[in-house]
Formats: C-alpha cells, sequence, structure tokens
C-alpha cells in the first residue's frame, strides 16, 4: 500500500495559528466564521496541543503557545504580520458577530473597486482577518481601469512628511 503525500482531506498550505487561548480561539471561529472543529487534542496540562478547524474547503491548525518551543503568539511577539483573508455569504453580519464577540475593526466593511465587499479585524487574540463577500464580477479591462483610479486616490506619505 503506498502512503500518499500529502495526506486526503488536507489542502497543500494550511495556516497554523499560534494562539494565547487556543479554546476560547476555537469558540470564537466556530461562531464567527462558522468553522467546524474536526480535531482537538488536549495537553497535560489543559492547554491544546493541536486542533483542527474547517472553513468551507480550507483547514486552519491551531494550538496554544509553547515558548519553549518557539511557538509564540501574536499577543507576546506584539502582533502579526499576517493577515488571513475569508469568503463568506454575508460579510456585514459576520463582520458585526466578529467586534460584537472582542473582535478590533481594522478597517470598515466597504465596496472595493475589485468586486469584494471587504473589511478587516482583529480577532481578540492577536490574528488579523480580511473577511469578504464577492458581489461584482469585474472585467480585466475595467479592472485595470479601477486599480488606476484608486492608486491616483491614495495618499502616499514622503520621508519627511
Amino acid at each position: 500500500m503506498t502512503v500518499k503525500a500529502i495526506p486526503e482531506g488536507y489542502p497543500r498550505v494550511t495556516p497554523y495559528l499560534c494562539v494565547d487561548g487556543a479554546a476560547e480561539a476555537i469558540d470564537f471561529y466556530v461562531s464567527v466564521l462558522g468553522a467546524t472543529e474536526r480535531m482537538r487534542m488536549p495537553a497535560p496540562d489543559g492547554t491544546i496541543g493541536h486542533a483542527e478547524l474547517e472553513l468551507g474547503n480550507a483547514l486552519i491548525m491551531l494550538a496554544d503557545e509553547f515558548p519553549s518551543m518557539g511557538f509564540r503568539s501574536p499577543r507576546t511577539v506584539g502582533g502579526t504580520p499576517v493577515t488571513l483573508h475569508v469568503y463568506v455569504e454575508d460579510v456585514d453580519a459576520v463582520f458585526a458577530e466578529a467586534l460584537a464577540r472582542g473582535a478590533t475593526e481594522l478597517s470598515p466593511v466597504k465596496n472595493e473597486f475589485y468586486g469584494d465587499r471587504t473589511g478587516q479585524f482583529e480577532d481578540p487574540f492577536g490574528h488579523r482577518w480580511n473577511i469578504s463577500t464577492h458581489v461584482e464580477d469585474v472585467s480585466p479591462e475595467e479592472m485595470e481601469k479601477r486599480a488606476g483610479e484608486a492608486v491616483r486616490a491614495m495618499e502616499f506619505p514622503r520621508d519627511g512628511d
């Protein structure tokens, strides 16, 4: 019998989140994003050693911090340079639920030039999320035009300003 290099049911790329409070984070992701808990492996001290959540056709792995292994959360290291992007059926409802459950708004929900209605929040555990609902199919020609307009409308800070 041949073992598959990529196991059945696992995408090729899977984010693995380090969370200070993994059990609470699982509850947040289930209630806000509609994730389904696939498995949970508690450590002897009750922390989460490993968990897996399904979110549509995606998989998210997560665990509590293990500083002795160099596994530290955004809270511990002072933020994250990573943003996770999730498409949802109703961005406004999901965004409102995230804020009601303790997330911090980073960018309000609005229609973007590329055809998505999008907002960004930081969850109570320090992870950043873009939440979007696709609302308009935009042709490549129209996308190029809108992108140019969007760039021209942006204010870019200059050195010394």
